[in-house]
């Protein structure tokens, strides 16, 4: 691998991930498809899901289809969606009061944007979990600080949320990986072209 650095500088990573693979096992290696399924499973009302955000990647498609699956949708009156930006702070606090007494889901995407909401959300959002309803989920979004000792979200929400880093397949394996496990088995099973 030294040799490779000092004449290809540029095939360091590809020979890293060979050398994983042959090391310590291919599921190293891979980055397996994202399976919002097993990460709501994980979630409960007091435990928010943070998505950090990652271009070419929206969790808000995939949170709307678990959603539907379960009967949160907003034509419902279950799924409250709300872009953080300038004068959203008290929309997003009375949502969160009302889905957490009241039972439903709320997504708070780009909370990055309200830097100094942030402390007054962190102390909202603890309150909204110590008796929230059994269907309360909260489902925040943010963009990670490009200078990672720069720090905008609060520790305590980091702290109690489960963190999702869904980043863009790097490559053509993953992409059709990701594509692929969008069908299950059922859907294939219906197909009415031939084998």
């Amino acid at each position: 691998m030294l040799i490779i650095r000092v004449l290809r500088p540029d095939r360091v990573p590809s020979a890293i991930t060979d050398f994983v693979k042959e090391t310590l096992g291919a599921e190293y290696a891979e980055q397996p498809a994202f399976d919002m399924e097993a990460v709501f499973q994980e979630s409960s009302p007091t435990t928010p899901i943070f998505f950090v955000l990652f271009p070419g990647v929206d969790p808000t498609k995939d949170v709307e289809r678990i959603g539907d699956k379960y009967g949160f949708t907003e034509e419902a009156g279950k799924f409250k969606n709300i872009s953080m930006g300038q004068g959203q702070e008290e929309i997003a606090e009375a949502a969160l009061e009302n889905v957490a007494k009241n039972g439903g889901w709320i997504m708070l995407q780009n909370v990055h944007l309200m830097q100094s909401w942030l402390k007054r959300f962190e102390r909202k959002l603890e309150l909204c979990c110590e008796g929230a309803h059994d269907d309360f989920r909260c489902f925040i979004s943010a963009e990670p600080e490009p200078d990672p000792t720069i720090k905008t979200i609060p520790e305590g929400i980091l702290q109690s949320c489960i963190k999702v880093a869904n980043e863009a397949p790097q490559d053509l394996k993953s992409n059709l990986r990701r594509a692929y496990a969008n069908f299950n088995q059922p859907l294939l099973d219906s197909s009415t072209k031939p084998d």
